[in-house]
Order: C-alpha cells, then sequence, then structure tokens
C-alpha cells in the first residue's frame, strides 16, 4: 500500500487544462470585443514621450498585426477597426523610421492629438457609411438570425455614438493641453480627461446592450431573461476611478499628500456608496417589473 496520490482519470480534465481552456476563453471574449481594436492605441498613449515616438509607433504597428493574425488564426472575419489600426500604425511607423527630425520633434507634441482626432473620424465614418465599427464585433457573439433586427442595430448605433463621444472628448481635453496650456504631456488634459473619456465608453458598451434590451422587451411586451438595472450602474466606474486618480496624482507628485490622500478617501467611500444606491434602486426595479407580483 503507497500514499502516493491517485492519478486523474483519463477523461477528467487536470487543473492546467482548466486553467488554459478559462486563458483561451478570456483571450477569445477580449478578442471578440472593441477593446481589442482599442489596445494598440491606449498601448500608443502609454508610450509616447519625448525621444521615444519609434517605440511606440512600432510597438502598436506590430500589436495590430497580431490582433488582425490571432483573429484571422481563430476563425474570426477581419474588422473595420483592425485595417485602421494596421493602416494608421503602419504609417505613424514609416515616418518614425524615414522622417526628418523635425518631423518626429512634431510628432511627439501633436501625435496624441492626431491619434484622438483620427479615432473620433474612424468612430464616426463607420457611423455614416451605416456600418458602426462595434456591429462586427457584436455579430461574434450574438446568433445570426438577430444582426438584422432593428434593436440589434439601434444598439451598436448608439454603442459607437458613445466611442464618438469618448473619443471626441479625449480629442478636446488633447487640443486644449497642446494648444493652450503648451503640455501634451499635462496631468489632467493629457492623462485624466481622456482616460476618463475611454472609460466612459467601455463602461457604456458593457452597461447599454442588457439595459436596451429589457427597457425594449418591457415596452412591446416580450418574455425575456434580463434584469431590470438602474442608470447608476452606467457610473459605476467612478468612484474607482476618482480613487485611482488619487493614487496617481501622488505617485507623480501632481497632488500634495493631504489632496491625495483626500482623493482616495472620497473614492473608497464613494464605492461603497454607490453599490448600496445600485442595489436599492435595482431591489426597487425589480419589485415593479412586470411579474415580480408573481414571481414574489
Amino acid at each position: 500500500m503507497t500514499n502516493s496520490p491517485d492519478k486523474p482519470a483519463a477523461d477528467q480534465p487536470t487543473v492546467s487544462t482548466v486553467q488554459a481552456t478559462g486563458a483561451r476563453r478570456v483571450l477569445t471574449a477580449f478578442l471578440n470585443s472593441p477593446f481589442a481594436g482599442m489596445s494598440p492605441w491606449i498601448l500608443m498613449a502609454l508610450l509616447t514621450g519625448p525621444g521615444r515616438f519609434e517605440e511606440a509607433a512600432a510597438s502598436a504597428f506590430v500589436l495590430s498585426l497580431l490582433l488582425v493574425v490571432g483573429g484571422h488564426r481563430r476563425g474570426s472575419k477581419i474588422k473595420l477597426l483592425e485595417v485602421f489600426d494596421v493602416a494608421y500604425f503602419g504609417t505613424m511607423a514609416a515616418l518614425a523610421l524615414f522622417a526628418s527630425e523635425s518631423v518626429i520633434d512634431w510628432l511627439e507634441k501633436w501625435g496624441g492629438e492626431m491619434t484622438n482626432i483620427a479615432l473620433v473620424a474612424f468612430a464616426l465614418g463607420s457611423i455614416l457609411i451605416r456600418q458602426p465599427f462595434t456591429l462586427q464585433y457584436a455579430r461574434e457573439s450574438t446568433d445570426e438570425e438577430v444582426w438584422d433586427s432593428p434593436l440589434f442595430l439601434r444598439i451598436n448605433y448608439v454603442i459607437t455614438w458613445a466611442w464618438v463621444v469618448g473619443f471626441g472628448v479625449a480629442a478636446v481635453s488633447g487640443a486644449v493641453g497642446d494648444l493652450v496650456l503648451d503640455d501634451p504631456n499635462d496631468f489632467w488634459t493629457g492623462w485624466i480627461i481622456q482616460i476618463g473619456g475611454t472609460v466612459f465608453a467601455i463602461a457604456f458598451t458593457e452597461f447599454y446592450p442588457d439595459f436596451a434590451t429589457y427597457r425594449a422587451a418591457l415596452r412591446e411586451g416580450w418574455d425575456t431573461d434580463e434584469k431590470p438595472q438602474s442608470m447608476l450602474h452606467l457610473f459605476d466606474w467612478v468612484p474607482i476611478f476618482v480613487l485611482a486618480i488619487g493614487i496617481a496624482g501622488l505617485l507623480t507628485d501632481e497632488f500634495s499628500t493631504v489632496t491625495g490622500i483626500v482623493v482616495i478617501v472620497v473614492g473608497a467611500v464613494g464605492i461603497g456608496i454607490f453599490r448600496q444606491l445600485t442595489s436599492s434602486l435595482d431591489a426597487r426595479l425589480a419589485q415593479t417589473a412586470p411579474g415580480a407580483s408573481e414571481t414574489a
């Protein structure tokens, strides 16, 4: 008799198999979302700085290529945003290699604003040609039978408009930093406000489909598995963002110690308050939802 552990059965998944499956599931969800197409732009923003334009452009270009290749190998169709990523960052990488030093200096100062304007133009252009760029991603995770439904199309138009707003906020903020403050790396206009616009668009993308589906079912009398959610869920990210601002302000010395701690405390307290408010409002909506009295 031995004390060695029993070997797993041949058909029993091992821990490594479960972890690999979970990792693939997360990767698939990421590649099937607009956030994948946004990641080269985020990488470019993080890396761009004095003397780093070449590295930032090359890294964003390589990532955009990897996303196209990775999605294609998984059987996904190439998206408009992915094509735009490759074209834009390919151009930036070529300029970084062959342009003169004066052009590189100009790009280091105005490259962020060019990026913001390019994203606004792309998102707005996709609406004008009646192909909102989120549509291709949404079709990856929905049944084909709903692709042409008015509700599905309206949801994607509204979400794409939210991205136009988010990109627009970043563009205006960047313009203020470049033209008014003459500081493209200003803490507020160069980072906080621009990131806030993007986070809002991400939060709206997560929130709106279920919210709109439930409201449509309520209006039309359809059966739905969606639960009622209050509009406060759209702003769940705000106190967390405030907390992050406080931490960033302290790390970059933009805030005094007292100011940074106050902002962090406000964000931390806000997280708890928001959770209580959203839970309370959701419960109230659930009580007034059709069929609530029958299921109570």
